[in-house]
This record gives C-alpha cells, sequence and structure tokens, in this order.
C-alpha cells in the first residue's frame, strides 16, 4: 500500500465512524556527503516517512500517526485519534472545507545527477579551500540533498500532494595570516543540483572570511549598524516567531493587537511568499491544504496581517493566509514558507560598523521580548570605506525599534536556509548599540 491509498483507507475509515478527519502523509529521502582530506569520509542515504492523522470527534481534535502503511496499523491509528479527541477537555475544532489541489512536481530531474558528480561536489569544496596558503584547517565540506513528497485529504474534499526538494553545498575553513585565526562558512542551495557552484562557494568563504583577519577590538558606544544579507536574514528569523498568529493568541508576540499600524520604517516590507517561482520553500498548498499564496505581512511600516491556519484565522474572525504547518508526527501549527525583506533603493555606506555575522542567535536573542545581544564581527566603516576589521562586541537592542530605525535598504536580496528560506538585502539602522572594548 502506498501513501495515496493509505490516505484513501484512513479516509474512507473515518467516514464508516462519523468523524471528520484530514490525513497528512510526508516521506523524505537524504543524501549525506561528507570530504575530508581528500576523501570521502562519510556517505549517508536515509529514507523515512510516516502518515498521520488529524480527527474531529464531537469538537474535540484528537492526532495519531503511523510510519507503517498496513491495514493494522492504520485501524490502529484511526482508533488512537480518536481516543486522544476524547481525552481532551475542549471543543470547537472543525477540519476545514478543502478542494481538489492536484498533484504538483516541484523538482522535476533537479536532483537526477549520478552519485558521482554529487561526490565530486564535497570534494570540489575541499580541494579548493586548501589551495589558499591562509586556510590552516577544513573542518567540514559536504553535499547534502533532500527530496520530500507530501500527500493531503480530508473527509472535507482536501486533496491533493506534491513534491520538491533541495540540494546543498557546504564548507567551513579556519583561516590564518600570522594572527588570531577566524572561523566561519558558507552554504549554497537550490532546487537544482547542476546550478550548485561548489568552487565559487569556496572561494566566496575565503573571502569572507579572510576580510576579518587583523580584527582590532571595536570601542563600546553607538554606531549606524550596516547589517549584511545572511546577518539580517538571522534576524528576520527571530522576527518572524513574531507574525505567527498562533503565537499572538498565546500572548508571545509584541505584535499582537498592532495589525494597521506602524510598526517599523516606511522603508520595511515584510512578504512571505510560498508562490515564489524557484523558491526553495515554494509549496502549492500548506498543511490543510488550503491553496497558497502570497502574504504581506508589514507594508512600508505597517502591520498589515498575521500568518494563519484556519483555526487561528476563525479565532481571530479572518481568513485562513495558507501559513498551516505541520509534520505527520505533529499537531497543527503555524509556520512561513519563504520570508524576505523587499529590497529597496540601495545602501550608501557613510560611517559605522558592518555586522557581518552574528553567533549564538538561539541564547541571545528573545522572540518574545524582543530583546537581543549578539557577539557579532564585522568591518569599521571610515569616511565612506571599509577600513578595518573589528572583533570582540556584542551588539544588542529591541528587534520591534531595530525594525523602527531602519534607514536605507539594499537592493539586492539573498537568501538563507532554515527549514524555511529567508531572503535579506543590506539594511542600514540608524543607530545601535555596540558593546566591545
Amino acid at each position: 500500500m502506498n501513501f495515496e491509498e493509505a490516505k484513501d483507507y484512513l479516509l474512507k475509515k473515518a467516514r464508516q465512524m462519523g468523524i471528520d478527519a484530514e490525513v497528512l502523509a510526508a516521506e523524505s529521502r537524504e543524501l549525506s556527503l561528507s570530504a575530508f582530506g581528500g576523501q570521502l569520509e562519510e556517505i549517508t542515504q536515509a529514507t523515512q516517512g510516516g502518515i498521520g492523522v488529524r480527527v474531529v470527534v464531537e469538537g474535540k481534535v484528537g492526532y495519531a500517526y503511523t510510519e507503517e502503511k498496513t491495514p493494522e496499523a492504520l485501524d490502529w491509528v484511526m482508533q488512537e485519534a480518536h481516543e486522544n479527541a476524547l481525552l481532551q477537555s475542549s471543543g470547537g475544532g472543525f477540519i476545514p472545507v478543502g478542494s481538489a489541489l492536484g498533484r504538483h512536481d516541484l523538482l522535476g530531474e533537479g536532483l537526477s545527477a549520478p552519485l558521482e558528480q554529487k561526490q565530486a561536489a564535497a570534494l570540489t569544496v575541499e580541494a579548493t579551500l586548501r589551495q589558499d596558503a591562509r586556510v590552516k584547517q577544513v573542518p567540514r565540506t559536504s553535499y547534502q540533498e533532500q527530496e520530500i513528497q507530501v500527500v493531503l485529504g480530508s473527509t472535507q474534499g482536501a486533496s491533493g500532494g506534491y513534491r520538491t526538494g533541495v540540494s546543498v553545498v557546504m564548507g567551513m575553513a579556519i583561516l590564518s595570516d600570522g594572527g588570531a585565526p577566524k572561523q566561519s562558512w558558507n552554504v549554497d542551495f537550490s532546487r537544482e543540483f547542476h546550478a550548485l557552484e561548489p568552487g565559487k562557494t569556496a572561494l566566496d568563504l575565503i573571502h569572507d572570511t579572510a576580510r576579518l583577519l587583523g580584527a582590532r577590538p571595536l570601542k563600546t558606544g553607538k554606531y549606524r549598524a550596516y547589517f549584511e544579507p545572511k546577518a539580517f536574514a538571522q534576524l528576520l528569523g527571530v522576527i518572524s516567531f513574531m507574525f505567527s498568529a498562533k503565537n499572538v493568541l498565546e500572548g508571545k508576540s509584541l505584535l499582537a493587537g498592532k495589525v494597521g499600524e506602524r510598526v517599523a520604517s516606511d522603508l520595511v516590507t515584510v512578504v512571505d511568499d510560498p508562490t515564489l517561482p524557484g523558491g526553495i520553500a515554494s509549496r502549492p498548498f500548506d498543511a490543510e491544504g488550503t491553496p497558497s499564496r502570497r502574504l504581506t505581512l508589514i507594508e512600508k511600516g505597517v502591520l498589515k496581517s498575521f500568518a494563519h491556519n484556519s483555526e487561528t484565522a476563525r479565532q481571530m474572525g479572518v481568513e485562513p493566509t495558507g501559513n498551516a504547518q505541520r509534520s505527520y508526527k505533529g499537531v497543527l501549527g503555524v509556520g512561513h514558507s519563504n520570508l524576505f525583506l523587499e529590497p529597496g533603493s540601495g545602501v550608501k555606506l557613510q560611517e559605522g560598523v558592518i555586522v557581518t555575522e552574528m553567533m549564538g542567535l538561539h541564547a541571545g536573542a528573545n522572540p518574545i521580548s524582543g530583546d537581543f545581544s549578539l557577539q557579532a564581527l564585522g568591518l569599521k566603516v571610515e569616511g565612506g570605506e571599509v577600513a578595518y576589521a573589528v572583533e570582540n562586541f556584542t551588539v544588542a537592542g529591541n528587534l520591534l525599534s531595530l525594525l523602527q530605525s531602519i534607514s536605507a535598504v539594499g537592493e539586492g536580496l539573498e537568501w538563507e536556509y532554515w527549514g524555511m528560506a529567508l531572503g535579506a538585502p543590506m539594511v542600514e539602522v540608524a543607530e545601535l548599540s555596540f558593546a566591545g572594548a
């Protein structure tokens, strides 16, 4: 029995039991290749997946999942979900009305290259790094790929599926020119293996790390801050927590009650677009079968919407936005796809500090309070030019205040991938606190 057949089996069973149900099945195939010392150090291949159900019994919601597709396992998972629903104390649950969603292949032949070429990608990153005399260690280089297939159906009419995937090359390096060493990493990703450029990934890593050599301590003070795209994308990942309507309803978002209000500089427009052509996290529909659509969260500084699933939308009296998220093992939540800050008219360097990279984001940035204090690396800007590298400093502030203090937005959009895709240009912040020497 395949996942499509298992989905149909479960929905038939739900109808026989007289309950509403939603079935989400997912299967992922992963390949990981690591290189060290000119040799392939590790090759890992794995396939995993399962099928989860969400049922509504007397207004109560229950979940269960299985990784087997036998009739016995499917009967058990439906009974387990039914019993879990009856254990709940609150009602009001529902399965949203759905529609035929079609079958979509967002990947095509993107990962179809021979294994030997993928091995060569990991080896090329390492070999290119080692050609530079300043590279003292190469802790890790790798090629990774993931192919995902999703099948969805419900007793309320939702029916569809899609296939997607990503290929990734990554390198880490430690550089030194006789002084204190600097370590950094670089990642490139695409749905198309042949779009990857392992040599360029390595050269970009060398360039971005070498410019930090010979760094000087930064004097404590307030400076104009220039966040490089990679650094601002990291902050956007924390800010994304505030856009979740689930977090709003749970009292965990600083943006609660601010729809229609100005929450950022008028240079700030933030969009979540699962329909983005070629977007790494693009999808035709969400985990409930709501068709994907472009969602503007902040427009010219004004908060326009939160990201919703069907439950949060009903509680807040709005339409679902197509941001339902759950794995076959998990419960219904809210998530993002291709989340990005729209590019602007450009950034012109004046005086200040370019923040190139931040560390300890999970420990040093609180998405509930919005406060952050992060160790960072950067470049001092004097007279409109990069003067020298700076180190041993932290950058601190509040995420909402930072959004309101954005004074310029760059023209180019660059992407990071952390389960969701995060896009950002260079961002100038008029003033920020830096704690250094």
